[in-house]
């Protein structure tokens, strides 16, 4: 599914399971998360959409939460293969960032994933690098448990985001 924003709610509801969860994958790379949206349809509204899919979320087990870790690159890295076609523009903040900081992003990047085993995952939208970098400063301090919790958050947050851009059009 090439393009995706401006999909719409009506278009949503009426694309076929595969064509739906595919598309829904794009927003979040867990395959039960996208099947549990796309078993809820049709919705009435955007704004059930959005409930679902974050009922969803708190439904998912930690395996289905590393299958949507998996779909997300590093912040301050260039999507790759399996990202989401929505990364880039998330993370254009990161864009123009000074070499030093970004130097300074990979080396936290790593950190972050020898504490706590998966990529750091934050809602990059509208962010500087230099306040990603920030934040992953004080996420490092976080416990293994309060840190997937903060994951699940800003999961939703992007999964949030995307939804939006995907439903654009469609009546709330």
């Amino acid at each position: 599914m090439a393009q995706l924003d401006g999909l719409g709610l009506a278009a949503f509801n009426a694309l076929p399971a595969g064509k739906a969860e595919s598309a829904l994958m794009a927003c979040c790379s867990s395959r039960r998360w996208a099947r549990l949206v796309v078993d809820g349809r049709p919705y009435p509204t955007v704004d059930e959409v959005y409930e679902s899919a974050d009922s969803a979320l708190n439904e998912l087990a930690e395996r289905d939460i590393d299958e949507a870790l998996a779909g997300h690159p590093r912040i301050g890295e260039r999507p790759g293969a399996g990202h989401s076609v929505w990364s880039n523009q998330e993370q254009a903040g990161v864009a123009n960032a000074a070499h030093d900081v970004h130097a300074a992003l990979a080396e936290a990047n790593r950190a972050y994933e020898e504490r706590f085993g998966h990529v750091y995952l934050v809602c990059a939208t509208g962010r500087s690098t230099e306040e990603l970098l920030a934040i992953l400063h004080d996420r490092l301090t976080n416990d293994p448990a309060t840190e997937r919790r903060v994951v699940r958050s800003e999961l939703s947050k992007i999964n949030r985001i995307r939804l939006e851009r995907m439903l654009a059009g469609g009546s709330r």
